[in-house]
C-alpha cells in the first residue's frame, strides 16, 4: 500500500514518454504490469510484516518483536510511554484497521518509537487504553464536571483556512506545475499565447494583478481542501482516565492522546493573517510529544485556528482554570528601547535586500535598479509596521501558577508555562542589549520546545521576573545589592498594557 504512491507517480511519467513515442496501447503494456507488481509486492510485504510482528503487554513492559531479515525486539517500560496515536487512511478504514504508534518521547533516534501496522480498530483502541492506564490525573484536577467535550468542530472555522502563507505557495506551485506539464507535451508556447489572448492589450500591471489574484484563488481552494482533510470532525475531549484526546481527519483519521500529567502549559499561536481575522490556535506544551520518527508539530495542536475567544476558553479548560485563561491575562510591557531594536533590525533587513539589488543592477542590468527603488517604496513602510507590531506584542506577567510571555508578529505566540515546570533559566544579553539596558530571559523546561523566552525586557524586570517565578533558583547568580534592597517581583512598566 505504501508503494502505491511512488509507483503510480513513476508509472505516469514513464507512461507519458512511452505514449508520446509509441502510442497508448504500447505504453499501457509497459506501465501496467510493473505497477500491478509494485502494488502486489507492497501488499505481500505488509501482510508478511503483520505476520512476523508480535506484541505483548505485561504489568511492567510493552514487548514488541518484529523484522524479516533483521529481527528486532523492543521492551518499553510502560511508565515511559508518553503517547499512543492511531491513524487510519481510507484503505485501513475500509478494512476496519489502524496504524498504532507508541512513543516514549525520546528526542534522538527512532528506538523510542514503535509502529504496529495494521491492527484491528478494536484491538488498537484496547491497546491504547491498556498502555495509557498508568496515566494519572493532575493533582489539582477534579473529577466529573471538567470531563467530556472541550471543543467540537465548527464549519465556520474553515474561513481561516485560506488565511495562511501556504495559500500563495500552493498557487505558485500550481502555476509552476502547469508550465512544466505544458513543456512536457510541447504546448508551452500555446499556453502563453492563450493566456495572452485573455487579456488582449491590457496594461502589464493589470495583467500581473489579475494573474496574482487567480493564483491566490487557486492556492486558497487547495489550502481549504488540505485543511478540510486534516481537521474535519475535530474533537477535543478530556477522558476520565486523565488524558486529553484529539480526533480529526476526513479521509485519513487520526487519534492522538496526551496525558494531562505531562502537560506543562499551553501556547496560543496567532499567525499574522489569521490574527487579522481574529483567529488563533492552541498548542500543548507537554513532555513526550517528539518521538524522533517524524515531525510532531501537528500532534501538539489541541485546537486549529478558530476565533480567539474560543481559543482562550479552550486554553482555560485544558489548564482547568475556572475563571479566565492565563493567555488572556494583562501583560507588563517592555521598554521603548525594545521598539528601537525591532525598528533597526527590520530596516537593516530591507537595506541589505536593496543593496544586493543595486549591486546586481550596476553589474548586470538597469532593470534591477528600478526594481530596487520600487520595492523599497513597499518594503520600508511594511518593515516599520511589522516592527511596531512586534513591539506591541511584547509582554510578560506572573500569575499564581503560570509564567506568561508573548512575542512575535508574523507568528505571535503567547505561552502560559507552569511555574513548577521551569527547571532552569538562561539569561542572554548582547552588546547592543547591554547598552540599551535590556535582557532576554529564557525559561528552560522539559516540555514543548525546551525553552520559552521573555525577550528584550528591562534588565531589572527580567531578572526579578525569573527570581519571582521560581524563588531561589536564580538568586545565587544575582549580584547582591544593599541588604535593604532585596530583589522583588517586577511591577508594571510605564509602557505596560
Amino acid at each position: 500500500m505504501y508503494t502505491l504512491g511512488p509507483a503510480g507517480g513513476a508509472a505516469l511519467v514513464t507512461g507519458y514518454w512511452l505514449a508520446v513515442g509509441s502510442g497508448i496501447g504500447f505504453a499501457l503494456s509497459w506501465v501496467l504490469p510493473p505497477l500491478v507488481l509494485a502494488v502486489v509486492a507492497g501488499g505481500v510485504a505488509g501482510e508478511w510484516m503483520r505476520r512476523v510482528t508480535r506484541y505483548r503487554v505485561d504489568p511492567e513492559r510493552f514487548h514488541v518483536r518484529t523484522g524479516v531479515v533483521v529481527r528486532k525486539r523492543l521492551a518499553l517500560r510502560r511508565e515511559r510511554i508518553r503517547s499512543v496515536d492511531l491513524t487510519a487512511d481510507p484503505v485501513l478504514r475500509v478494512l476496519g484497521t489502524a496504524t498504532v504508534r507508541v512513543g516514549t518521547g525520546e528526542q534522538a533516534g527512532t528506538e523510542g518509537t514503535v509502529t504496529l501496522w495494521p491492527l484491528r480498530r478494536t484491538d488498537a483502541e484496547a491497546l491504547r487504553a491498556t498502555l495509557l492506564a498508568h496515566a494519572a490525573r493532575p493533582a489539582d484536577g477534579a473529577e466529573g464536571a471538567d470531563d467530556g467535550a472541550l471543543a467540537r468542530f465548527d464549519r465556520r472555522w474553515i474561513r481561516f483556512a485560506p488565511l495562511s502563507f501556504l495559500t500563495p505557495a500552493l498557487g505558485a506551485a500550481a502555476a509552476g506545475g502547469l508550465i512544466q506539464v505544458s513543456e512536457w507535451f510541447g504546448l508551452q508556447e500555446e499556453l502563453f499565447e492563450t493566456i495572452g489572448s485573455w487579456f488582449g492589450l491590457a496594461p502589464a500591471v493589470l495583467v500581473a494583478v489579475l494573474m496574482g489574484v487567480g493564483l491566490f484563488v487557486v492556492g486558497g481552494v487547495a489550502t481549504v481542501a488540505l485543511w478540510v482533510e486534516y481537521w474535519w470532525n475535530h474533537t477535543l475531549d478530556r477522558q476520565a482516565d486523565g488524558t486529553l484526546h484529539v480526533r480529526r481527519g476526513l479521509l485519513t483519521t487520526r487519534s492522538i492522546t496526551l496525558e494531562e500529567s505531562r502537560l506543562r502549559g499551553v501556547e496560543l499561536v496567532e499567525p499574522l493573517t489569521a490574527r487579522l481575522a481574529g483567529g488563533a490556535r492552541v498548542d500543548a506544551v507537554a513532555t513526550g510529544l517528539a518521538t524522533g520518527e517524524e515531525d510532531k508539530t501537528d500532534s501538539k495542536t489541541l485546537l486549529p485556528v478558530a476565533p480567539k475567544e474560543l481559543a482562550d476558553r479552550v486554553a482555560a479548560d485544558v489548564l482547568r482554570e475556572p475563571d479566565t485563561s492565563p493567555t488572556a491575562a494583562p501583560l507588563t510591557g517592555h521598554p521603548v528601547a525594545a521598539r528601537g531594536r525591532r525598528l533597526r533590525r527590520a530596516l537593516a533587513t530591507v537595506l541589505v535586500t536593496e543593496a544586493v539589488l543595486v549591486v546586481l543592477g550596476l553589474l548586470l542590468t538597469p532593470v534591477l535598479l528600478h526594481i530596487a527603488w520600487i520595492s523599497a517604496l513597499v518594503l520600508v513602510p511594511l518593515a516599520i509596521v511589522l516592527a511596531l507590531d512586534a513591539y506591541r506584542a511584547l509582554g510578560h506577567t506572573l500569575t499564581e501558577r503560570y509564567l506568561v510571555a508573548r512575542s512575535g508578529t508574523v507568528r505571535r505566540a503567547t505561552v502560559a508555562l507552569q511555574r513548577r515546570g521551569i527547571v532552569g533559566w538562561t539569561v542572554r544579553q548582547s552588546v547592543f542589549q547591554r547598552r540599551a539596558g535590556l535582557v532576554t530571559v529564557l525559561a528552560t523546561t522539559a516540555a514543548g520546545s525546551g525553552a520559552y523566552a521573555v525577550r528584550d525586557a528591562a534588565e531589572p524586570d527580567g531578572l526579578a521576573l525569573a527570581d519571582a517565578a521560581v524563588p531561589g533558583l536564580l538568586r545565587p547568580f544575582l549580584v547582591a545589592g544593599p541588604a535593604s534592597e532585596p530583589v522583588s517581583a517586577p511591577g508594571p512598566h510605564p509602557a505596560g498594557r
